[in-house]
């Protein structure tokens, strides 16, 4: 009778919990789609690619989507759709890929939205249909891809395994970008843009990112599991 009476509440806050981090992850995976179906939309029909803030038109359609699909900020939005329709599917979800899928949204939306804020934001105004992709993939996405993961987890996900495999594609999307550069001299962003800056510039901006990536890692890692306690502390004492 005690343990039935103590544990009911805890089913219901754990419930209410999952309900709430369904409803969160499920909006946010709407915003991202509705974003990247605008994008693709503009560039397909020769608009406004928001990642450069330039139209598309003089370029064949092929071109178009390659260079849509090589920015970090599309990628990053893609890998951040995938985890949160997971969660909205199954909020307590857990698994060695999934921890370095659900690490990598994290990590790579939230130095999105760092570097777009920092660097990117006044190079370039953005009207209609593209600023409000532009305002999904730089400003919502990142923010309510950190917020829920801050309110909801699940936690704790993040190990060292974790850590290491996360950076694994940041490094391959950075080796990509540069070798598709110079094969193309195209560069996704101003700062890592080779002809422009030259190799020593362009690399030591990259060396930066990188830093505030191995950074970022490190602090979400330590907030997993101090916020990993605290869920289960309060799990156990059947608060909301």
């Amino acid at each position: 009778m005690g343990k039935s009476a103590v544990s009911s509440p805890q089913r219901d806050t754990t419930v209410r919990g999952y309900a709430w981090s369904r409803a969160w992850h499920a909006t946010l995976a709407v915003v991202v789609l509705v974003a990247l179906v605008i994008q693709v939309t503009l560039v397909i029909t020769g608009g406004t690619d928001v990642n450069s803030g330039r139209s598309t038109q003089h370029l064949d359609v092929g071109t178009r989507l390659l260079r849509l699909f090589s920015y970090f900020t599309i990628q990053s939005n893609l890998i951040v759709l995938v985890a949160a329709v997971s969660l909205a599917l199954r909020s307590g979800r857990d698994g060695r890929l999934w921890r370095v899928v659900r690490l990598d949204a994290l990590l790579g939306i939230v130095i999105t939205g760092i570097v777009y804020a920092t660097v990117l934001a006044n190079l370039m105004e953005h009207e209609g249909a593209a600023a409000w992709a532009n305002a999904g993939f730089h400003y919502v996405s990142p923010w309510l891809t950190l917020l829920g993961w801050l309110l909801f987890g699940p936690r704790p996900r993040i190990d060292r395994a974790t850590m290491a495999w996360a950076l694994a594609w940041p490094l391959a999307w950075i080796a990509y970008t540069f070798a598709h550069g110079a094969v193309s001299g195209w560069y996704p962003y101003p700062f890592l843009d080779v002809t422009a800056l030259g190799y020593a510039a362009a690399l030591r901006n990259t060396a930066v990112v990188v830093l505030v990536a191995l950074v970022l890692v490190a602090v979400l890692k330590v907030a997993d599991g101090r916020l990993g306690v605290v869920t289960r502390r309060r799990a156990a004492s059947g608060a909301p």
